[in-house]
């Protein structure tokens, strides 16, 4: 008996095996397939990132990006608009609640997956697509630190559609295509500047590539030149405007006085990207091994000739492409933060190393066996539970460890409302602007129903979403926080700006599960409106 249960097992796996096999390759049922992958991809881990961050608030990022998205301005300041567009679009149909922006985040991370995998089908067969999709759902900036929605994160849509495009400009070197790709290096750039280095390594692979005469030759690369021109022009006269304040930014806050600095930064980023990638390719390495291993031993079912593997159909001059790019945009960074002295952030390789795992399925010696795509399907499956299982527990650890400086457990939108309630009982009014460093205002303008316009004091570069004067004339909360550094700073501008206000010391901690988190006393002053009503 149990030898028979042990056959029907048996069986039952080497059924669905072969289906996810045939659904992953076959023509006609790829797409389907690949999209409801991704859609489960994003739902699972919106629940995953929704339960294992219920003891924090949103990083002040995304805060900052819904901030932005109140209004749809031509830049916000430190960076382009194309991030809080796409924050105001969602959150015009989604409700301003923690799940809602981990959705958001998901959805980017889903779309950019999709993305991806039509990179992959230009350069590599279906069943090598498909893993290449499924190790990029293994990869932690696909997941674990994919939660934070912000211009870094966005890019892992703007970056794959630049290299798609530019996959098919090589292709077709026609007109459109080429109108395409200008298009996509423009939203590239309307995301972050940063997209420079994927626009420079798309250039140096069209001008290094074996066949690049023909290319060159086409009206594809130049018109795409002119189309990305035109599509800017009017960020380039906003930058103008604000005399090219997120260059200033830029300067002010990554700028370093020595290459021995930046070296430092360099090492980390280097180490950090390196551990990210680590993952997905030793999970891989495992797969295909275990592949290779099943198949000598065992007559598999999802194997077309036992051991014997399939040519794989791959497209070299395609791959010799997507090998240039990640190769430039691997090692150019790091040697540009050495050159020119640039504090360069971890966050920064967040949308760099997308290409890695096609980069590696694109060798044709490496043997990818039908076998090895329910293995790595299992393997997501099974980490994917296995965290959602463990989100409530690791939450209610990690709430109380956490110190009341830390921005995810320094009970911010528990602040927001009661500041929302304070502000009401003494005016009666919206409460239209607040006034207070990033990491503390923009929550503010997230948490509260009245969604108040945040002002940074003694920032260069304002948003343009408030300014001084209207703050005086509708009143604003200031907020000042005491565990910031910049706290003396906040309280001397207060003084200066804030003259006749009410200043009071209001206290809050998180309370989840039964665990008290830190208390902190915010330094809180509410200066009356002064214009007769409120926008």
């Amino acid at each position: 008996m149990s030898l028979s249960f042990v056959a029907r097992v048996a069986r039952f796996s080497g059924r669905w095996q072969a289906s996810i096999a045939k659904l992953a390759t076959d023509a006609s049922d790829c797409r389907g397939f690949v999209l409801g992958f991704i859609a489960v991809h994003a739902l699972l881990w919106t629940v995953i990132l929704t339960l294992l961050k219920a003891a924090q608030d949103i990083h002040f990022d995304v805060a900052e990006a819904f901030g932005w998205g109140q209004s749809y301005l031509l830049g916000y300041g430190k960076h382009p608009p194309l991030s809080g567009w796409v924050a105001g679009l969602w959150f015009s149909v989604f409700p301003t609640t923690d799940w809602a922006t981990y959705a958001l985040a998901m959805t980017v991370v889903g779309v950019g997956m999709l993305i991806c995998w039509m990179i992959a089908l230009r350069v590599v067969d279906r069943r090598r697509a498909f893993f290449v999709l499924v190790m990029l759902a293994l990869y932690p900036i696909f997941n674990f630190k994919g939660f934070k929605y912000n211009p870094d994160l966005l890019q892992l849509v703007t970056l794959p559609l630049v290299v798609l495009a530019y996959l098919d400009a090589f292709d077709k070197r026609t007109v459109r295509s080429g109108v395409w790709l200008g298009i996509a290096c423009a939203l590239a750039l309307l995301t972050k500047y940063w997209a420079l280095t994927m626009i420079g390594a798309i250039g140096i692979a069209a001008l290094v590539h074996p066949a690049r005469t023909a290319f060159l030759r086409s009206p594809a690369p130049w018109v795409a030149i002119v189309a990305m021109a035109v599509a800017m022009v009017p960020h380039v006269a906003w930058l103008a405007q604000v005399d090219f304040l997120p260059l200033s930014y830029a300067e002010d806050t990554y700028a370093l006085s020595t290459r021995a600095e930046a070296l430092t930064f360099v090492r980390g980023y280097i180490a950090h990207n390196i551990a990210l990638l680590a993952v997905p390719l030793v999970l891989s390495a495992v797969v295909l091994v275990w592949g290779r291993w099943r198949s000598v031993l065992i007559a598999d079912p999802t194997s077309c000739a036992g051991a014997r593997l399939a040519r794989p159909d791959m497209r070299r001059a395609q791959a010799i492409n997507v090998w240039i790019i990640q190769a430039v945009v691997a090692i150019g960074p790091p040697l540009g933060a050495i050159a020119f002295a640039v504090h360069i952030k971890t966050d920064w390789g967040i949308s760099l190393f997308f290409l890695v795992p096609l980069c590696l399925m694109a060798i044709p010696a490496l043997p990818v066996q039908r076998v090895a795509l329910p293995k790595i399907l299992s393997v997501w499956l099974m980490i994917s539970l296995l965290t959602l299982a463990a989100s409530p527990l690791i939450a209610s650890y990690t709430m109380p460890r956490k110190s009341a400086a830390d921005y995810r457990t320094g009970a911010r939108s528990e602040l927001a409302a009661d500041l929302t309630a304070a502000w009401h009982r003494r005016f009666h009014r919206r409460w239209s602007i607040v006034v207070g460093t990033t990491a503390i205002g923009q929550p503010m303008t997230f948490y509260s129903p009245d969604h108040p316009t945040t002002l940074s004091p003694n920032e260069k570069w304002p948003s343009g979403l408030a300014s001084p004067a209207a703050a005086r004339a509708l009143g604003f909360v200031g907020i000042c926080d005491p565990n910031d550094d910049r706290f003396q700073s906040c309280e001397a501008w207060m003084r200066s700006h804030a003259g006749g206000a009410e200043h009071i010391v209001m206290p809050t901690h998180r309370v989840f599960r039964g665990r008290v988190g830190p208390r902190t006393d915010w330094s809180v002053y509410f200066v009356s409106p002064q214009a007769a009503d409120s926008p």
